[in-house]
């Protein structure tokens, strides 16, 4: 199987969500068109921001249809089918592949905490036996500080050995940039880390791109680092990043996104999460509109 080809700027894009709190579908493919005309070289869908684990399997398999049925490139999309029960991994991975998605980004089973090297095995060949025919790039998402359970760097490099390029990447979202260096200097072995601070870097090939929250929200400035090598870009880039620091990351990044595109709908959030506080809303709102302002200026 040919080694997968997404690359480059990768939002992990939102998911609106609607009144009766399903998945705001027009929102969501429109959201999507938007982000791959403004910057986006992909879009991982269904990930922490697109608040992925609070919906359930039937909610998700619709969204994952109604992009298929915008007609939008699945190909540059990873979406993300990791599940506590490797039943539902299963049948979202095969939905993924059955679509055409371009990579399947799983999470570990992440009820159970210090599992064994031998169980994240079993669950990752599972996956890989039930989908076979069809071969959708796996990528594995390492999040140990939402999931609690990592992906240690000998499991990975034994799950490559066992099924090759089939295990396309990871991306990771820990901001340990020894493990993702450590990572990405496996053969062939595709990296994303989850912050576009690491662009230019990425750049120069040590890693695949980057899979960023708030590349909803900055994506044009990421795309300019990234392709043209502007460091002036990727400055305000990460500043527009920064206005989130030690806030809601996910709520915030749907409130901004209502302010930019003037939808009050954007801001809504599944539970368990609460909508961004009010003050913190204008706060990001203002300081997105400054950062636009001087880059104009």
């Amino acid at each position: 199987m040919a080694q997968a080809a997404l690359r480059g700027v990768i939002a992990a894009i939102a998911t609106p969500v609607d009144e009766a709190g399903e998945p705001d579908c027009p929102r969501a493919t429109r959201l999507a068109r938007f982000l791959l005309d403004n910057g986006c070289d992909g879009l991982n869908v269904l990930g922490t921001t697109g608040e992925a684990t609070s919906f359930s399997l039937t909610q998700r398999t619709k969204l994952m249809n109604a992009y298929r049925e915008a007609g939008l490139p699945l190909d540059r999309m990873m979406v993300g089918t990791g599940a506590a029960a490797v039943a539902d991994a299963i049948a979202l991975t095969r939905q993924a592949a059955q679509l055409g998605f371009g990579g399947a980004l799983v999470l570990p089973p992440f009820y159970y905490k210090s599992i064994a090297d031998d169980g994240l095995f079993a669950f990752v060949e599972a996956i890989v036996q039930a989908t076979g025919d069809k071969g959708v790039p796996i990528y594995l998402y390492h999040f140990p500080g939402m999931s609690a359970v990592p992906w240690p760097v000998p499991l990975i490099k034994r799950l490559r050995t066992a099924f090759g390029a089939r295990i396309a990447g990871l991306k990771d979202s820990s901001g340990d940039m020894p493990f993702a260096r450590e990572t990405a200097a496996i053969g062939g072995f595709a990296v994303f880390p989850s912050n576009e601070a690491t662009l230019l870097e990425a750049r120069s090939g040590a890693f695949a791109g980057c899979i960023s929250a708030t590349a909803n929200v900055n994506a044009d400035l990421c795309a300019r680092a990234y392709h043209a090598g502007d460091q002036a870009a990727l400055d305000r880039a990460v500043a527009i990043r920064k206005l989130f620091d030690g806030k809601p990351l996910v709520a915030g990044v749907k409130a901004l996104l209502a302010h930019i595109h003037g939808d009050p709908a954007l801001a809504r959030v599944k539970p368990p999460l609460a909508a961004f506080p009010a003050a913190d809303r204008a706060s990001a709102s203002a300081g997105y509109d400054t950062l636009r302002a001087r880059q104009v200026a």
